[in-house]
């Protein structure tokens, strides 16, 4: 019998161990994602919880793990036997931090966003009391908004200045409560007990409106952008004529303005989001 030629023998066998090996692969990413969503700080998994959690048998776990731990992407306790997440982890999510810029990550989505929406949007950080414009991206067959990049305008009359403020540490709050809350339009929150419980209610709802405080004729809807700390980085806001922004679009386009934000808050390095997060300014007042 003449032996079959080794080069066909691997061939054949080279799309199996290909398989083997991507399934592999995915349960081991599944095992460092059960582990994630427990965070540093929480309860270190046992091999029993680890294996219901993934849905992967205990021997399967223990195989997959193996490596993972030489790579200190895990981390297993001598006396328990317990894992949670490895110091190889804070490595590549350093590495990954170093290489982000707010703009460039949330680009993509201000423009998924004008594509879904049809209303400008924009970009926006934290400067001080006020907010600056980081980033614009327009919809060429509306009426263009007067925005523009590089402007700074007082965050308690906008809709991304109140985003950013209902999850900012209190004293940034003060600040903004002891200047003179001026009237920009005669929409406009001029009282400090108002503006605080605005804030409020953009925290339990998840976006802001500015309804023409800002512009005479213009409404704006806002979410806020979480980075790897959880802090509050920036914020995104949808904004066109109130004739076109009806009350009804705002209630539409809030949610998909929040969804948006988050996915920039994941690439940001936030896990959570800004949810479930205690309240950044304090007790209700």
């Amino acid at each position: 019998m003449t032996a079959r030629p080794r080069s066909a023998r691997s061939s054949s066998e080279r799309p199996s161990a290909g398989r083997n090996s991507s399934a592999s692969l995915r349960k081991a990413l599944l095992l460092l994602s059960v582990v994630a969503r427990h965070g540093v700080h929480g309860p270190w998994l046992t091999l029993g919880e680890l294996s219901d959690q993934a849905g992967v048998n205990k021997s399967t776990v223990l195989r997959l793990v193996a490596p993972l731990i030489e790579e200190n992407l895990l981390e297993r306790d001598a006396e328990t036997g317990r894992f949670r997440l490895g110091f190889g982890c804070l490595q590549l999510g350093q590495a990954y931090l170093r290489e982000i810029d707010l703009r460039t990550v949330a680009r993509p989505e201000l423009r998924q966003l004008t594509r879904t929406t049809q209303f400008t949007c924009h970009l926006v950080v934290r400067s001080g009391t006020n907010v600056v414009y980081v980033d614009k991206v327009e919809n060429e067959s509306t009426v263009r908004m007067a925005s523009r990049i590089g402007a700074s305008v007082p965050a308690y009359c906008t809709a991304v200045g109140k985003a950013l403020l209902a999850h900012s540490p209190e004293d940034v709050v003060a600040a903004v409560l002891a200047e003179p809350l001026t009237p920009v339009t005669p929409r406009t929150i001029t009282d400090p007990d108002d503006l605080r419980r605005e804030l409020r209610t953009i925290r339990r709802r998840g976006y802001s409106i500015d309804d023409r405080e800002n512009e005479p004729e213009v409404r704006c809807v806002a979410a806020p952008i979480f980075g790897v700390d959880e802090r509050v980085v920036g914020a995104l806001s949808v904004s066109a004529l109130a004739s076109r922004m009806t009350p009804s679009k705002v209630r539409e386009i809030g949610p998909l303005a929040v969804q948006a934000a988050q996915r920039v808050s994941g690439r940001m390095g936030s896990i959570t989001g800004g949810q479930g997060s205690p309240e950044p300014n304090g007790p209700a007042r």
